[in-house]
Formats: C-alpha cells, structure tokens, sequence
C-alpha cells in the first residue's frame, strides 16, 4: 500500500537516518551475543563510528548531488532534503562522533563501559537528524521525542551514582511538561490550517486577520516547548542541573548536538510555517534573547562546578543565537547565515572544552571543579595551551572560530538596524571574557592540587586535535565554512 504512495527516491533521501539507526540496532545486539567481555567493548564505540561515517559518506554525496537545485520534498512533502538540512546533519553527525571518541576513557573510568550507550547515542542522532529534514509537524514531534527520550536516558545512565539520576529526573519531568506545551502548540496550528504540513500552515496563517487570538496562543506555546529545548530564559532551569549530574560526556553531547537540531526546528517553523507572523515572534525574542543573554553570563560569573558553568555558558551562547534569528526575521540572510555559522563553530570549540575535562577525570578525582584545573600548566603545559584557545574562541577573541561567529551576529543586527542589540551582545562578549578568564587564571596562576600526570587516550587525542584544528582553521581562513552556510540558506531564500 504504502508503495502507491512514496516512491524509491523517498528512501534514498532518508539513506544516512537508516544507516545510523541500523547501526545502533546492530550494537545492541552484538554487545550482547559478541562483545561480553570488558576488553572487547571498544568495538562498541568502533561500529558507533563506522555508522557515523558511512551516514556522513552519504551526507556528502547528496550535498554534492542536490548543489544549486530545489529542496527534494520526499514523503508526500513531510520531509526537505536541501542544502541546510545537509549542512546542519553534518555538524550534527561530526559532534556525535566526537564525543563517542571521548566517551571511551571516560566510560572505562566510570566503568560504564555498555553496548547501550552508544545505541542510544546513535537513536539520538537519529531524532535530530530528522528534526533537521522534518518540514511535518508529526515527523517534528516524533524526532523530538526520540531525541529527548535518548537524553533522558544517558543523563541517568550512571545508576549507581544519586546526582545522575536526580539530573535525569528533573530533566525528564521538565522536558515531558515543555513537549505538552510543544503539542499543543501544534494542535491548535492543526486547526488553524487542517494540515500538519508547515507550508499548508504558512499559507493558512496568512489568511487568518493581523492578531488573531488563536494564532497569537499557538505561537506562543509552541515557542515556549521549543525555547526550553535550546535552554532560552526563562525554560533554562534545567540546563545546569542535568549538565552537572550528567556523565560529563553526556554533558558535552547535550551542551551541542541538541541544540543544532533544536535550532533546525526553530528555523523551519520560524522562517517557514509562522512567517507570516514573523514581526509578533521577533518581538518575543528580542526579550528571550536579551534575558537569556542577561541570566547565562551573569550566573557564570559565580559558578564552581565547571560543568554548571558551562550550562551557563551554554545558556548565554543560545542568547547569541536567538540574536541571529531576530535579524533573519527582517529577512537578512547573514541573520540566519550567522546562526549556521554560529552552530558549526561552537560545536568544535565547546566539544573541545569537555574533552580537557574528561582528561581531569580519574579514580580518585570527580575534575569537574574549578579547583581541579588549578596548575595545569605545570602539569600538562599542551592541555593546558589547548584550553586556553578553546576559552578564547568561546569568548570570541580573534583569530578564533568563535570571533567569526560573534562577527556575523553582530554584523547581521547592524544590517537590519538592530543597533542597540549589537551594543548589548558585545558588552555582554566583555562579561564572558571576565568568566572565561577565571580558568585560565585557576590553570595559569594557582598552584596544583597533586603532581599525578594525566593519562590520555588515542580517542581523545584525534578528539582534541580535530577541534583545535577546526576551531583555529576557521577562525583564520573561515571563507570555505562561510560559503557553506551561504549555500545552506538558500532553501529560504529562493
């Protein structure tokens, strides 16, 4: 039946999102029937690998393939394999890999070392990886779920330990009431339209009179289930409680994969289906934006716990973000030029941060205080060098990839004469500065707690040197990335 329906170039177009849930089933069963034994389980994370690259192998070809036509509407127009939902699967696929490199040592420390694990990393890819070709609000939904149900998951996924399944808690319960809000969001846009369809929705609303109550409720609670996805203020409550009780490479993972895909909803149900409201959203986040802005740089400023700082840090850098969104509404395309831009580079940078932090794990040491990187200079001066630029791209100091991120944020608000939001963005740059810095002078300054020399693993090692890469290559020659993203647009811009 379903033949008469979707036709051969349908599944060809869902050809990565097939191969990485194969390859999750495949470790499921394999951890079970063949890698039993302890030493056997970094096969796990080798077949999570091979997954991620054949899919990525895939990705690339149909960039390649689809360069300079039309979106391909697959399944009866419920998903849009273009050049953005390529781009943004790509950096969703690249990050997955590199906190599967990183989770390796930290699994055996933690002796966690389970085929799950990587299973449900993979799911988790999967759901974002549809969330960013979805143009359904069904297929949204259901990516969504898939996504926050594996996050759940390998936030409580230390069961022995009460400050990960208390994280696990708090952020399950936050997340089921944020989806309820999502839903109905979405129902009432069912109404509005009698469709599911973001385009049929677009046209519907155009058609419904200038502040339509209806109109103004679903646009209201369904930004609310999606701001709390991206940890916007005030739907931030749980950031920093799942980051710190989280295994911390499960805090890596969720500080950046989550957030590209729940940026790539925010996109297609902003710029597309509420377009035609696009002067009332704005208008709400020109104030999500200021105060997420305001709570996740001033509260960072307090932090201890290195991982609750970097779930403020995380919160500040979606104000960025949400900044970019506001230019694309006055149809700027370095506004959302900016927030492609944006993702991409955080994604190296922060993921970059953890891995020096799982290096700090040991036995006998939790290193996720600040304390912990007290005189890492004179204990491992290329970690602690490391650092230092992964600090400064965050805070977007030059001739980092986190400077050219700021730059065309901060450029596209000057474009579309959002003056005072540029001015307040680079005052609050100054502000993160002062907090980043607080790490450098603990690893710098301050002398260290013991002399135990770290012990590093060959897959943080490629880990770290792919994202010091990334993040100085961008930040010198960003033209390759720029035209990227420029490419990646063009969907909503033809």
């Amino acid at each position: 039946m379903w033949a008469a329906f979707f036709t051969k170039s349908d599944y060809v177009a869902i050809v990565p999102e097939i191969l990485v849930a194969i390859f999750g089933l495949a470790i499921l069963v394999l951890d079970f029937a063949m890698f039993r034994d302890k030493r056997d389980k970094f096969w796990n994370a080798i077949f999570a690998l091979a997954g991620v690259g054949f899919a990525g192998y895939q990705l690339i070809v149909l960039w390649n393939k689809r360069a300079g036509l039309p979106a391909y509407p697959g399944f009866e127009q419920r998903l849009s394999v273009d050049s953005f939902s390529i781009f943004l699967q790509l950096i969703i696929l690249a990050a997955t890999a590199l906190v599967i490199l990183i989770s390796m040592r930290y699994l055996e420390i933690e002796e966690a070392h389970l085929g799950e694990y990587y299973a449900l990393l993979l799911f988790a890819a999967v759901g974002m990886m549809f969330l960013a070709v979805g143009t359904d609000l069904i297929v949204l939904f259901i990516a969504l779920e898939l996504m926050a149900l594996c996050e759940y998951v390998l936030t409580g996924f230390l069961r022995g330990s009460r400050r990960s399944n208390e994280a696990a808690m708090k952020f399950f319960l936050l997340g089921a009431f944020s989806s309820g809000l999502l839903l109905y969001g979405m129902s009432l846009l069912y109404g509005i339209s009698g469709s599911t369809k973001i385009g049929v929705i677009s046209m519907a609303l155009e058609n419904r009179p200038a502040g339509d109550p209806l109109s103004w409720v679903a646009m209201v609670t369904l930004l609310a289930g999606l701001l709390f996805k991206v940890a916007a203020v005030p739907f931030h409550q749980w950031t920093p409680d799942a980051y710190e009780g989280a295994p911390t490479s499960i805090t890596a993972f969720i500080s950046v994969a989550p957030k590209i895909a729940s940026f790539a909803i925010l996109v297609r149900l902003l710029l597309g289906g509420l377009q035609p409201m696009h002067a009332q959203w704005q208008h709400l986040l020109i104030g999500v934006a200021i105060a997420t802005m305001t709570v996740g740089n001033l509260a960072a400023i307090t932090q201890t716990n290195i991982k609750r700082f970097f779930g403020y840090s995380t919160i500040s850098h979606v104000g960025y973000l949400l900044l970019g969104l506001i230019a694309a509404a006055d149809g700027s395309g370095d506004g959302l030029t900016a927030v492609l831009i944006y993702l991409f580079v955080y994604a190296f940078m922060n993921l970059g941060a953890f891995a020096i932090i799982i290096l700090m794990r040991r036995k006998d040491m939790i290193g996720d205080d600040l304390d912990d990187l007290s005189g890492l200079m004179a204990r491992a001066p290329g970690c602690a060098v490391l650092m230092l630029i992964f600090l400064l791209s965050l805070a977007g100091i030059p001739p980092t990839a986190g400077f050219i991120g700021k730059y065309y944020i901060f450029l596209s608000l000057i474009e579309t004469g959002h003056y005072y939001l540029a001015v307040l963005g680079v005052a609050y740059a100054v502000v993160a500065l002062y907090y980043y810095f607080r790490i450098v002078v603990a690893m710098f300054m301050k002398k260290a707690p013991d002399t135990v020399p770290l012990a590093t693993s060959p897959g943080l090692a490629v880990a770290l040197g792919v994202t010091v890469a990334m993040t100085l290559w961008v930040g010198i020659y960003p033209q390759p990335f720029i035209v990227m993203a420029r490419e990646a647009i063009r969907p909503f811009f033809m």
